[in-house]
């Protein structure tokens, strides 16, 4: 996604509903110059990749983002590391790169994606005694 489009879509994504050329327009007019056709055609291409639905209103669009930003940066992360020729040191070079603050999240993340883990030294709840306890 190049600069623009990603001015545009940061906008799609941080309103969260369908959106006019136009407010995405006068948005954008607050940090630069900008014409109506060039945001047209901005969200015309994002359309086109498939990042943006449009439902027709009058004789203009709305558009919404068909996923999340952290989709979208999930799906440039695995892109990238699935181009490495080596994954496991990718992975290790961009772990180095992070924050202490990312590293947290990415435990946190991990641990939802592992899901809840079993504790430790205590027997399955399924194995009951024999005898029932009596």
């Amino acid at each position: 996604m190049g600069e623009l489009e990603d001015a545009v879509m940061t906008r799609v994504w941080k309103w969260n509903r369908p959106v006019t050329v136009r407010e995405v327009l006068e948005d954008l007019q607050q940090e630069r110059s900008i014409a109506y056709t060039t945001v047209m055609t901005v969200l015309d291409n994002l359309h086109q990749k498939g990042w943006v639905r449009r439902e027709a209103e009058g004789r203009a669009y709305r558009y919404e983002a068909v996923s999340t930003r952290a989709a979208y940066a999930a799906a440039l992360m695995n892109d990238a590391w699935s181009q490495s020729d080596n994954p496991a040191a990718a992975l290790v070079a961009f772990f180095g790169m992070m924050s202490e603050e990312q590293r947290h999240a990415l435990r946190d993340a991990v641990r939802i994606v592992q899901g809840p883990e079993e504790p430790t030294g205590q027997e399955n709840p399924g194995s009951a005694p024999e005898d029932g306890g009596r």
